[in-house]
């Protein structure tokens, strides 16, 4: 099921690409040039082209919905690696082991003052 998903979901980018491409520019897209609408025109009404890119655009968002959904529910608790047959490294240490401390010197109990070690 997710490869079909996929499938449809990287046909609808590829439709998606070519139908923005074909379009014509409407001008005004980083301030430059200026269309032949004066500022109180409005929105020309949308073409079949611009329908068209709504719609792949509006499918691209569903099947990318759903790859997530189907992705989620096909993970499972092992990694990849165990799958491939790799050692992996317990993520907790058993209880019966005991893993060595580095040898800190933690400061004096109580209210005397701290003192950096001398120098002997």
């Amino acid at each position: 099921m997710q490869n079909v998903v996929l499938i449809i979901h990287l046909l609808l980018a590829l439709a998606l690409i070519g139908v923005v491409l074909l379009q014509r520019s409407e001008g005004g897209g980083l301030g430059i040039g200026g269309g032949g609408m004066g500022p109180q025109a409005g929105r020309p009404p949308l073409t079949g082209l611009a329908k068209l890119t709504w719609g792949f655009a509006g499918a691209f968002i569903l099947t990318s919905l759903a790859l997530t959904v189907i992705g989620a529910s096909n993970s499972t608790e092992t990694s990849v690696l165990e799958r491939l047959g790799f050692p992996t490294a317990p993520a907790t240490p058993d209880a019966g082991t005991s893993i060595p401390l580095p040898d800190i010197q933690l400061p004096p109990a109580g209210d005397a003052p701290v003192l950096p070690p001398r120098q002997d």
